[in-house]
């Protein structure tokens, strides 16, 4: 029952509510998203851990007047649940419902719309500058950002631009010790330093003014030595130095769960006129038992809900195992299992095998490598960045880095990919996993542009498996290559392929032909591969066109010999891919025709993702939306056999 909650339809129907009645809408809003979330499935333990948060701030603020900024979105849920979504709560990254992550097409109180974290800062201090400048109109900013996103080096560079600014903006720290995995790093120690020692939940001037009044003259000795000698004791016990360094106002540790607390500090933050951190301590998985008791474990495993994984408040039980299971064929393997494994595999193989990733040990694979060779394994926080920097350092000294990040993420560690890695012609291997349309999530996190924006750097190779044993292959091919590599490979189940034993290298740019026809050749790459055998079949079945298929296997570099046999001996060449059209794997063919005078020998149908951003959906839909499906690809080349000559040039 959620009699507060029902009659919220905006932030203005907070105003008129006590502190009580706030603190119990906070309550409401978490029994709701353990109710729906556990329920259909979604972000889960941080939203748990941020409702009171966004209560207090929506109670203080004239929201979207006022600007609150929801640095990734996992926090979210309670926000939009505020702003008059409650009803569509239900639909939450289904396709056509809420957007997984806050959408500024979705709601007027959605200031910005992001999925990737460490973002939040930098936006407020945009905001703010331009209000100060006269555009738009003006109000206050607030940016809400885990401690987790803190440790991106982007929330660095947007912390000291504040501070220089003198910007009055307020940061509220949601601390609680996690993002999606337990934090790691230096900065995660200094905050749970500041957290579990409850004598440094002091405030800065408090401190100051104790040692000006310490007996017997020694305050006044304190007083003369000056600023240096002062600054170094309330280092020692007042928390918060780091951000008053850089002339950001620092209040906490507030109790992230107290509304009453939590308003009397953002408000008073709101009124300060400068640049203020206010440093909260909550709970990721506040109120549900399994994830509040469960410690970082339990944190962990419940960041995100599966759909129907809770019932009635608690987690659903498991259902019994029956006494003789029915007999049936097993599930194909994951690809980030199988990538996982053969990286253990690989790296009990040489010694100089390392994996590294950016907060995503579970996520990547790389949590296999954590409990079986520790000491090969780093996680560097969410800091794609310097997780690509740090790879080239590694590999100047001869180890064989291997980077694993999702695709989506990758394209932060960008320019350390030209500059430190590919220019230097270091063996670095980028294991991007979730290529392709990777669903629920959105276009935040879709792994669609890799190909385009890895292609175009000089020494690298691009390889994407069809199937599980052909990742297997790939990884070991690219430890005993000697330059920089891009894997892709997607998100989910395996074709159900047996693995191999033991890896083989393949040669570099070389493709494999899978089908032999006649008139029209599918060149697919990575799951393009099996889009394309499927479409193949259906034509022989439906129309009666024998069609040839051929895996590329890489697009960087092609197999010439191949395309070339290809495009001799059939009149349409169809090339699929899980990538966008502007400059992927189908360019590469289309480039490489035109620059060997091919062009005027072969009919060409690029098939992939098309000039936007596809949105939230199971990948079955958006494939389906998208024409990227045996059936829709068979019907395309269908009409292009039966079409003019020239009319696909």
């Amino acid at each position: 029952m959620t009699p507060l909650l029902d009659r919220i339809d905006g932030p203005d129907d907070l105003k008129g509510l006590n502190e009580s009645q706030l603190a119990q809408v906070a309550q409401e809003v978490r029994e709701q998203i353990i109710e729906t979330i556990g329920e259909i499935g979604g972000h889960f333990g941080a939203n748990l851990g941020a409702c009171e948060i966004a209560v207090a701030i929506h109670s203080l603020l004239d929201s979207p007047r006022d600007k609150v900024l929801w640095d990734v979105g996992h926090q979210a849920y309670p926000h939009k649940l505020l702003t008059g979504r409650g009803g569509e709560l239900h639909t939450i990254r289904k396709y056509g419902g809420l957007a997984p992550f806050c959408s500024i097409g979705e709601s007027p109180h959605d200031i910005m719309g992001a999925g990737h974290a460490s973002t939040s800062v930098s936006y407020a201090v945009g905001i703010k500058e331009a209000m100060r400048r006269g555009h738009g109109e003006d109000g206050r900013v607030v940016a809400v950002i885990g401690d987790g996103a803190l440790t991106g080096g982007v929330a660095f560079e947007a912390l000291q631009n504040a501070g220089g600014l003198h910007e009055p903006i307020v940061i509220v720290v949601n601390d609680n010790g996690m993002s999606i995995a337990p934090n790691v790093g230096a900065l995660s120690r200094y905050f749970n330093r500041i957290r579990m020692n409850p004598k440094l939940a002091k405030r800065r001037e408090d401190v100051e003014t104790s040692l000006m009044k310490l007996p017997a003259g020694i305050g006044e000795r304190i007083e003369r030595l000056g600023p240096i000698v002062k600054e170094s004791l309330k280092a020692y016990w007042a928390p918060g130095l780091f951000f008053e360094e850089l002339d950001l106002a620092y209040m906490g540790v507030i109790d992230g769960h107290d509304v009453a607390a939590l308003r009397e500090t953002i408000g008073e933050a709101l009124e300060a006129g400068r640049p203020v951190v206010v440093h909260c301590k909550t709970i990721k998985g506040k109120g549900f038992a399994a994830a509040e008791d469960g410690g970082l474990e339990g944190m962990e495993k419940w960041h995100a809900a599966k759909p129907d994984s809770i019932l009635n408040g608690a987690p659903t039980p498991k259902p019994a195992i029956p006494s003789k299971p029915s007999p049936g064929p097993a599930k194909p393997p994951q690809y980030t299992a199988v990538f996982g494994n053969a990286l253990v595999a690989e790296a009990h193989r040489d010694e100089r095998v390392i994996g590294i990733t950016a907060a995503m040990n579970t996520g990547t694979g790389l949590d296999i490598l954590q409990r079986e060779l520790p000491e090969r394994y780093y996680d560097v926080g969410i800091a794609e960045q310097h997780a690509v920097l740090f790879a080239a350092g590694l590999a100047l000294q001869g180890a064989k880095p291997v980077v694993a990040i999702y695709s989506t993420f990758l394209q932060r560690g960008f320019d350390q990919m030209v500059h430190d890695v590919c220019l230097q012609k270091l063996n670095v291997v980028f294991a991007m996993d979730r290529a392709g349309l990777v669903g629920d999530d959105g276009p935040t996190h879709h792994g669609v542009f890799d190909i385009s924006y890895a292609r175009v750097l000089p020494h690298m190779t691009l390889m994407a498996p069809r199937d599980e044993a052909q990742l297997v292959h790939m990884l070991h091919t690219a430890l005993v290559y000697d330059g920089p590599v891009g894997l892709r490979y997607p998100r989910g189940e395996g074709e159900g392929v047996p693995l191999p034993e033991r890896p083989e290298a393949i040669e570099i740019g070389r493709g494999e032909l899978l089908r032999e026809g006649e008139r029209v050749a599918f060149l697919g790459y990575g799951y393009g591969v099996s889009v394309a055998l499927g479409a193949a079949e259906r034509l022989a079945g439906e129309s009666g066109i024998e069609a040839t298929v051929a895996d590329a296997r890489f697009s960087k570099p092609l197999d010439a010999e191949l395309i070339a046999s290809l495009v001799a001996e059939h009149d349409l060449l169809v090339t699929v891919e899980e990538n966008v059209l502007a400059g992927g794997f189908g360019s590469a063919v289309v480039e490489h025709l035109a620059d060997n005078d091919l062009m005027s020998e072969v009919r060409v149908l690029r098939v992939g993702l098309p000039d936007r951003y596809v949105t939230h959906g199971t990948p079955a839909l958006l494939r389906a939306e998208v024409g990227l499906t045996p059936e829709a690809v068979a019907e395309r080349v269908a009409d292009a056999v039966l079409s003019p000559r020239g009319a696909l040039a």
